[in-house]
């Protein structure tokens, strides 16, 4: 089954990569469509800007320790969802890199995981949906929602370097066509939670497929096919 999994993700990986180039002025656009003058999203802004006043006071060695634990646990969950039974992760003691160790050959998935998906931030909006069912009625909530963004694009930002020998492995061209669009997604939906939980993220993705709908719509009359 693993073997199947595998296979099936490998051949969609330049579909992918191509859905997401062509989904990219959508996530743009479907900016447009968030009220961000509303409280929720002013509280979440601030847990935003607070997450990066808070990174000035942290220890850098410490934050640095972090950073490698999220991007290697990043990986393993990715190997899980994919039916790959992990068998350890490694920090080195110096903080000059990490190691995620898995049984079976892997794929794209697993490699570029933690360059787009917020795991801290999914676990978070999984915690708040257990302690409420509208997760979003909570200022506090929102406010470390915010946080958690905050978290999760300063890392992505750290991570994407010409010495990142995890991007090599899936092909630049591949990390320039699908990266820009799966982190402006994730983004997207993380803004969607916080106004209406998990029911805003499906509501989200909706209008980006009304969005694509409509771009192909001028591209074809563009054309002039």
């Amino acid at each position: 089954m693993r073997l199947l999994l595998n296979r099936l993700i490998e051949l969609l990986k330049w579909p992918v990569a191509l859905y997401m180039l062509f989904s990219l002025p959508a996530c743009l656009q479907s900016l447009a469509y968030f009220r961000f003058s509303n409280l929720r999203y002013l509280v979440l802004f601030g847990g935003f800007f607070f997450f990066f006043i808070a990174r000035g006071f942290m220890d850098s060695a410490m934050k640095t320790t972090m950073e490698i634990l999220a991007h290697e646990m990043t990986h393993a969950f990715f190997a899980l969802l994919t039916l790959h039974k992990v068998k350890g992760i490694r920090v080195a003691p110096d903080d000059s890199g990490g190691n995620m160790s898995f049984e079976g050959e892997g794929n794209w998935l697993i490699i570029i995981a933690p360059y787009f998906f917020p795991l801290f931030g999914f676990f978070y909006m999984i915690a708040v949906s257990l302690y409420t069912s509208f997760a979003p009625s909570n200022l506090l909530l929102n406010g470390i929602l915010g946080y958690f963004i905050g978290y999760h694009l300063d890392t992505v930002g750290s991570q994407i370097h010409e010495k990142q020998t995890d991007l090599p492995k899936v092909s630049y061209l591949f990390c320039v066509l699908f990266l820009p669009a799966a982190n402006l997604m994730m983004l997207g939906s993380m803004l969607a939670f916080n106004t209406r939980g998990w029911d805003g993220i499906v509501m989200y993705q909706r209008l980006l497929l009304y969005l694509n709908e409509k771009n192909w719509d001028w591209l074809v009359r563009f054309i002039g096919f």
